[in-house]
C-alpha cells in the first residue's frame, strides 16, 4: 500500500475523533496526499491553504507515517503552542502508529544554570554588583526558586513575565555561550538537555527564527533531518535572510565588559569596552531608520567600528591569559567572554567589509542597533533546504513570486492550492471605501474615522480595525474612544495576550492594533464581527532591506517587491474575520485605490477571501445592523 492511500485512511480515522466526530474536508485530504506523494519521491510542495483547511493534521500524518525524521517551523508561537499542546498529543493517541515529538526554542529562552550560580557566588555577573540598577531582585529570587523545581528551565513556564533585564542576567544568547564541553553548568544544561531531547525526537516543532538558524550553521542546531515543513512560509524570506546577519550595539560590548570584570582585576580595559560601546550608541544615533551604503562606513563611523574591534581583539588576548587550571567558575566565564568577543570582532569585520549580497542599516532611537541581513536567500535555501531534504511549504496566504523568492522554482516541486471549507460569498461582505479621499490627502484621516465610528456603531461594537502605521492608530484612538460607547482596547495598553483575552470577554468592546495584529490573530464568534483596514499595507519605500532589494530587481521592483508583499499582509488581515463556519461579519478596506487602481487593484482582490463585494457603505451597515441584532 503506497503511502497516499495510508495517509488517506489513517487522515479519515483520526479525524473522526475530533470532537463532534470531525467533519470532511476535502482540501486537507488533498493536501495530506500532496505532502505524502511530496515526501514519496523526494521533492518538495508549496501548499496554500486557506483558514479552516485543518492543514496541521494535513501535514503532520504523512510525515509521522513516512517514518522519516521531521522539524516542523512555524512563525508564531499560537501555532507552535497548537502543535504541542493540541495536534501532537492527539495523534500520539489516536494515530496507530508510535512516534515520539520534541519541542525546541532558541537557546536565550532557557535559564542557564551557570549564570545562576555565578549570580549566588558573587552577584557581579552582567553588572549586578549594582542589583537595583540591572535586575528586578526580587524577580531574581522568584526565579531562583523556580530553578529548584522547574524541568525544562523554558521562560514560558515561569509564573509571572520578567523584566528584560532580569532575564537578560540569566540566561545566555548563541554569541555567549560556549556550549556544554565548556561550560561548568553543561551537564544539566536546560537548553543542552531540550536539544538532546529533540535530537531523539520523532517530530521536532521549532520557530521559522532556530530553523533558520540551523540552516545557516549546516545543522548545527537541529542535526540530520530529512523532512522540513515550514508553516506560514509567506514570512520565510525574511526570517532567514536576518538569520543570516546580525545586530551589533553598544550593549554586546557592556556586557562583554562586565562579564570581563568579574574575572580580570584590569578596569582599563573594562572601562575601554564600555566606552567603546557608548561611542558607537552615540556614532549610530544620527543614522536611525536609515540605510547604510559604502560610503557612511568611511570617516566617524569606520573609526569608531575599529576601535570596538581593537578593544575587542585585546579582551580576547586578555582572557587567553587566564590559566586553564583556573576554577571551573572561572573557565565558565572566560568561555562565555571569549565566545562573545569573538562573535562582536567577526560581526565588525563584516559590517566593515559590507560583503555583497547585504545590506545594513540602523534601527532605533536612545538604543541604536546596526542590523546587517542578506538580501536575498535564494542560493541559501537551494543548497541548505531543498538540495538536502524534502520541503514542504504552506500558508493561508502565499505571494505569486514567492518560489522563485526563495529558489524554489528551479527545484522540482508541486504548488497547490486548496481552498478554504468556508462558504465566504454567504459569510460576509468586502467592502471598498470607494468614495474615500485619497490616502495622501489631508481629509483622508477625518474620513477614516468617520468610517470606523459608522461601522462600529452598526456592529454594536465586535470590530478590530487595523492600521498600517502607529500614528495613524493613535489619531483614531484619540478621535473615537469618548465618541464610542463600548470599550476601546488600543495596542499597547496592555501585553498582546492580555488585550486578546478582554477583546474576547467583552463582546462589545472594540480593538485598535497596527500590523503585529494582522497576522497570528485567532477570535472566532460573536466577538468579532467587522475588521477595519485603514490603508493597503504597501511597504515604506525607506525600508533597508526592501530598498537593497529593489535596487536587485530595478524597474520591475514594484510587482516584483511590493506588490506581492502588499497582497499577502491585506489577506492576512483580512483573513482576520472568517475563522469558524459560524463566521459572519464585514471586511472594510478604506482605500479608494482597492476599487479605482487599473494597474493593480485585481492583484489585491484576488488575493483577498472572496466574499460578496461592495463599494456601498450602507449596505456593509445594514449587513452589521442585522448580525447585531440577531442575539
Amino acid at each position: 500500500m503506497g503511502l497516499g492511500t495510508r495517509v488517506e485512511r489513517a487522515l479519515a480515522s483520526v479525524t473522526s475523533e475530533l470532537p463532534g466526530g470531525g467533519e470532511a474536508r476535502p482540501g486537507q485530504t488533498e493536501m495530506a496526499v500532496a505532502v505524502a506523494d511530496a515526501i514519496d519521491s523526494s521533492s518538495h510542495l508549496l501548499a496554500e491553504a486557506g483558514t479552516g483547511t485543518g492543514k496541521s493534521l494535513a501535514y503532520l500524518v504523512p510525515s509521522i507515517l513516512s517514518g522519516k525524521r521531521t522539524v516542523v517551523a512555524t512563525a508564531t508561537k499560537a501555532l507552535q503552542d497548537q502543535l504541542a499542546n493540541k495536534d501532537l498529543p492527539f495523534l500520539v493517541e489516536h494515530l496507530d502508529v508510535p512516534f515520539e515529538f520534541s519541542v525546541l526554542k532558541g537557546r536565550s529562552n532557557y535559564v542557564c544554570r551557570q549564570r545562576l550560580t555565578e549570580l549566588e557566588q558573587d552577584g557581579q555577573q552582567l553588572g549586578l554588583e549594582v542589583v537595583e540598577e540591572t535586575v528586578n531582585a526580587d524577580e531574581l529570587d522568584d526565579i531562583m526558586t523556580w530553578v529548584s523545581f522547574t524541568h525544562t528551565g523554558d521562560r514560558a513556564e515561569l509564573p509571572f513575565e520578567p523584566s528584560g533585564r532580569t532575564w537578560g542576567a540569566v540566561s545566555v544568547g548563541p554569541t555567549e555561550c560556549p556550549g556544554a564541553a565548556r561550560c561548568p553548568s553543561g551537564s544539566t544544561c536546560f537548553a543542552e538537555n531540550a536539544r538532546a531531547a529533540a535530537l531523539e525526537a520523532d517530530v521536532i516543532v521549532v520557530n521559522t527564527h532556530l530553523y533558520a538558524l540551523d540552516l545557516v550553521t549546516d545543522n548545527a542546531v537541529l542535526g540530520e533531518h530529512e523532512v522540513a515543513i515550514i508553516d506560514e512560509a509567506h514570512q520565510i524570506e525574511d526570517i532567514v535572510a536576518n538569520a543570516a546577519g546580525f545586530d551589533l550595539t553598544s550593549g554586546r560590548l557592556r556586557n562583554l565588559a562586565l562579564t570581563i570584570k568579574s574575572i580580570i582585576a584590569d578596569d582599563g580595559l573594562t572601562g575601554e569596552l564600555i566606552d567603546a560601546g557608548e561611542d558607537l550608541g552615540l556614532e549610530l544615533e544620527p543614522h536611525a531608520g536609515n540605510r547604510l551604503h559604502d560610503a557612511d562606513f568611511d570617516g566617524d563611523l569606520a573609526r569608531t567600528l575599529n576601535r570596538a574591534r581593537d578593544k575587542s581583539m585585546r579582551a580576547i588576548d586578555a582572557l587567553r591569559k587566564i590559566p586553564n587550571e583556573s576554577s571551573p567558575d572561572v573557565i565558565g566565564r572566560k568561555e562565555r567572554a571569549m565566545q562573545a568577543a569573538t562573535h562582536v570582532v567577526a560581526d565588525i569585520d563584516i559590517a566593515l567589509e559590507m560583503v555583497d549580497g547585504t545590506v545594513a542599516w540602523v534601527e532605533g532611537g536612545r538604543n541604536p542597533s546596526l542590523k546587517v541581513a542578506s538580501i536575498e536567500v535564494a542560493d541559501l535555501l537551494q543548497e541548505k533546504l531543498f538540495a538536502q531534504r524534502t520541503a514542504i511549504l504552506t500558508s493561508a496566504t502565499i505571494p505569486g513570486n514567492l518560489t522563485s523568492r526563495i529558489g524554489m522554482a528551479d527545484q522540482p516541486h508541486t504548488q497547490i492550492n486548496v481552498g478554504s471549507p468556508f462558504d465566504f460569498e454567504t459569510a460576509g461582505i468586502l467592502y471598498c471605501a470607494a468614495h474615500m479621499p485619497d490616502p495622501r490627502s489631508d481629509d483622508y484621516r477625518d474620513a477614516v474615522h468617520e468610517e470606523i465610528e459608522a461601522l462600529t456603531m452598526a456592529a454594536g461594537g465586535r470590530t478590530m480595525a487595523l492600521f498600517t502605521s502607529w500614528r495613524a492608530m493613535e489619531a483614531a484612538v484619540e478621535h473615537l474612544i469618548d465618541r464610542l460607547p463600548y470599550e476601546v482596547l488600543a495596542q499597547g495598553q496592555a501585553p498582546k495576550p492580555v488585550l486578546m483575552e478582554r477583546f474576547l470577554e467583552d463582546e462589545e468592546s472594540v480593538l485598535f492594533a497596527t500590523m503585529s495584529f494582522w497576522q497570528g490573530v485567532d477570535i472566532p464568534g460573536r466577538a468579532l464581527n467587522c475588521v477595519i483596514i485603514d490603508k493597503i499595507p504597501f511597504p515604506r519605500p525607506d525600508d533597508p532591506l526592501l530598498g537593497a532589494r529593489r535596487d536587485q530587481v530595478g524597474s520591475a521592483a514594484f510587482r516584483e517587491i511590493d506588490l506581492p508583499r502588499a497582497a499577502m499582509l491585506l489577506a492576512q488581515g483580512a483573513g482576520r474575520l472568517i475563522r469558524s463556519t459560524e463566521d459572519r461579519g464585514v471586511v472594510a478596506i478604506l482605500d479608494k485605490r482597492l476599487a479605482t487602481s487599473k494597474s493593480y487593484r485585481w492583484d489585491l482582490i484576488r488575493a483577498l477571501p472572496p466574499l460578496k463585494r461592495t463599494r456601498h457603505r450602507d449596505e456593509a451597515v445594514e449587513f452589521l445592523k442585522e448580525l447585531r441584532d440577531s442575539v
